[in-house]
């Protein structure tokens, strides 16, 4: 008989020279805010705890998001004594794939290379993931840098999963057009894409266009294409539905649509 196996020991938290991608909750710019240990396992609690540099989209945010973690567990050093460097602006929603960003992230990682451990994060969710961020990840790599994910909500994922569309095949698309009449076309086109490769469609929109995007998809899909919107996933006002666009039509649901909300999109 084979003895027992060693209980495996707790990862060491925030270890010198790695890049921690530290997702947050989901409530961002939400209220009330729930307790943090609801969104965020302890692990990941006690490694943002211990970390004193960040790479961050907003600094304002972060140091909302540590005044959390702070509530529930001590930080390695005062909040004021923090090193926190934010992402330039155009890369929010334009991405970071310009020339330079890999050069400009390296230098934001010089003090992973001096010993420190260095906490990637964005507003909610996974940094990097429909958020700023993955040239810090690529630069990090190029460094020889351990680079290492914390657990936490991801989103687009959550929604996806509750959606009851193709969970195998699916692409993110971002961001939908402003304009009414380029939003209808980009949307026609999601849905003749999602209907011939069977690949599910995920995008999102700012809270105050929510109720304008889902009118426009009602408006312009088809009866039998299936539209699922997950709205303040993570809250506990969170609300999923999902049905054929000929069911959304007749029996319309009440939704929080004012809240953060993905749309799911397929067959």
């Amino acid at each position: 008989m084979n003895p027992a196996a060693p209980e495996a020991a707790m990862p060491d938290a925030a270890v010198p020279g790695t890049l921690y991608l530290v997702p947050t909750p989901l409530d961002f710019g939400c209220t009330p805010q729930p307790d943090v240990r609801e969104a965020l396992p302890a692990l990941t609690l006690a490694t943002a705890a211990g970390l004193t540099h960040w790479i961050t989209e907003n600094a304002k945010s972060t140091r909302a998001f540590l005044k959390r973690v702070q509530a529930v567990q001590p930080l390695a050093t005062p909040l004021q004594q923090h090193t926190i460097t934010e992402l330039p602006r155009d890369w929010h929603k334009h991405g970071d794939r310009h020339r330079g960003a890999d050069a400009q992230a390296r230098e934001w990682l010089a003090p992973a290379l001096q010993g420190h451990a260095i906490g990637l994060v964005s507003e909610a969710g996974m940094p990097a993931i429909a958020d700023p961020g993955a040239a810090v990840v690529r630069a990090a790599h190029a460094l020889g840098l351990r680079v290492v994910p914390l657990t936490g909500p991801v989103s687009l994922m959550l929604a996806l999963a509750a959606s009851g569309c193709h969970g195998q095949h699916f692409a993110f698309v971002g961001y939908l057009p402003q304009g009414a009449g380029e939003r209808a076309a980009r949307l026609r086109e999601l849905e003749a894409t999602a209907r011939r490769l069977g690949q599910t469609q995920i995008f999102i929109e700012t809270p105050y266009r929510n109720a304008a995007l889902l009118q426009t998809a009602l408006q312009v899909l088809p009866p039998d294409t299936r539209l699922a919107l997950a709205c303040g996933l993570g809250l506990p006002t969170q609300a999923v539905h999902s049905a054929r666009v000929a069911d959304w039509r007749r029996q319309p649901p009440a939704l929080p649509l004012d809240l953060p909300a993905v749309f799911v999109l397929g067959h």
